[in-house]
């Protein structure tokens, strides 16, 4: 089974520092679902991994996390996407669980629940976070310049191996052409 694994705000839709707390401020970055709808045209299973620590916060609750993606499932399925599993981790940075990135276990646990084995896997996201969490498990870290990418880019110290791109679109187009 091919795979590819998405960090949500920054990669598929705009983020925002102060978090996306409606599904009103959820706003797809342009190309982006339909990139996502090229991947399955492909033969591609598509999860996301996104942290989502203004739920430990009180800035968002699991009803309206859910409304969220209930939007983001539907625009995607609007265009011909389809996203197949979403693993979200609701704390804090400082909580020390094994789900939030860059720990890596909202991967591992995608892996398993997909049969799927991460190594080779492209994981794409914007924040350091995302390529550490995707090398930990062998995948290949991407990085799209959407969301903190340029940030993250001008930050340097990426994991070896990293691949950088515009955008979502832009790195599915690298992961259609290897495979």
């Amino acid at each position: 089974m091919k795979l590819v694994i998405l960090d949500r705000d920054g990669v598929i839709n705009v983020d925002s520092d102060r978090f996306i707390k409606t599904p009103d401020e959820w706003k797809p970055i342009p190309g982006a679902l339909e990139a996502i709808a090229r991947l399955n045209g492909a033969g591609y299973r598509v999860a996301v991994a996104t942290n989502q620590s203004g739920i430990e916060r009180g800035l968002l609750d699991m009803n309206v996390l859910n409304a969220i993606h209930t939007k983001m499932l539907k625009a995607a399925q609007d265009v011909g996407g389809r996203i197949d599993v979403i693993y979200y981790c609701p704390h804090s940075g400082d909580a020390g669980c094994r789900c939030r990135k860059p720990a890596p276990g909202m991967l591992i646990d995608i892996g398993q629940r997909l049969n799927v084995d991460l190594h080779g896997v492209a994981c794409i996201g914007d924040s350091p976070r995302d390529l550490a969490a995707a090398a930990e498990v062998g995948g290949v870290p991407y990085l799209v310049l959407t969301g903190k990418g340029k940030r993250t880019f001008e930050a340097g110290d990426l994991p070896a191996g990293t691949r950088v791109f515009d955008d979502l679109s832009a790195a599915v187009d690298a992961v259609l052409a290897s495979s």
